[in-house]
């Protein structure tokens, strides 16, 4: 969904503002290719998640986030979803998984996905709002792998924040307060400021994600919280069309 933590995950909410706001103050400031869909006219992709609670269809926009909706389907193509967990379910914000199997080991990965956030809000794409499926990452925005979330809520405050022209950038909002002259490379640092990667939302089993975001949590595996005491398992992902 960050560098303090030991998994990709996203950032905790109340992590999110002061990372930035202490970082711009301390400165003063293939077999599934989406290229081939889109030249024989297919619709977007769907993926089904068969989970221990139920299905949950995902629909993705290749136009929108064309390197992460590939490098999702890729992995939905060697399986790698099969088996694992969701690992991270907080109520009023967002469930997480793709990493972890049943015994809470994490998954080997092929290389990071290059960050798509604000070129897909650019291309039209939706925000982080309740629904939307988006690529967990550390601090660092081109950190994303395999793991995902669904936002179970309107979370604006994942969205990418555009950095205005210019160096110094003569004036920049972020978090309510107005900053002004910040070196562009300082802001270029602040990795939250890139935002989360939408690249889908979901289209059938939203009462899924509900269900599973209301599931009990604690601790499990390595995770000192926020994990679900019955195990929520992705049986099998599968792409439909």
């Amino acid at each position: 969904m960050p560098s303090e933590l030991d998994h990709t995950t996203l950032n905790r909410r109340t992590s999110v503002r002061t990372l930035v706001l202490a970082t711009l103050a301390a400165c003063t400031f293939g077999a599934l290719s989406i290229s081939d869909a889109r030249a024989a006219g297919a619709s977007n992709p769907k993926v089904r998640l068969s989970t221990s609670a139920g299905d949950i269809v995902l629909e993705l926009y290749p136009d929108k986030a064309p390197k992460t909706v590939e490098n999702f389907l890729q992995y939905v193509r060697d399986k790698h979803y099969d088996g694992t967990v969701f690992h991270r379910v907080i109520n009023n914000f967002m469930v997480q998984g793709g990493g972890y199997d049943a015994r809470y080991r994490e998954k080997p990965t092929r290389a990071p996905v290059v960050h798509e956030g604000q070129a897909a809000l650019e291309r039209g794409g939706p925000r982080n709002v309740a629904g939307t499926v988006a690529m967990a990452r550390t601090n660092d925005p081109h950190s994303a792998t395999a793991q995902f979330f669904i936002n179970v809520k309107d979370n604006a405050f994942l969205d990418p924040t555009p950095i205005p022209p210019g160096d110094p950038v003569p004036r920049f909002e972020y978090g309510g307060r107005v900053y002004e002259n910040v070196p562009r490379a300082n802001l270029l640092a602040a990795g939250q400021l890139f935002g989360y990667t939408v690249f889908g939302k979901v289209i059938a089993g939203m009462d899924v994600v509900n269900k599973i975001k209301a599931t009990p949590t604690g601790a499990g595996g390595p995770f000192p919280t926020d994990v679900p005491k019955t195990p929520v398992t992705i049986l099998k992902a599968t792409l439909e069309n």
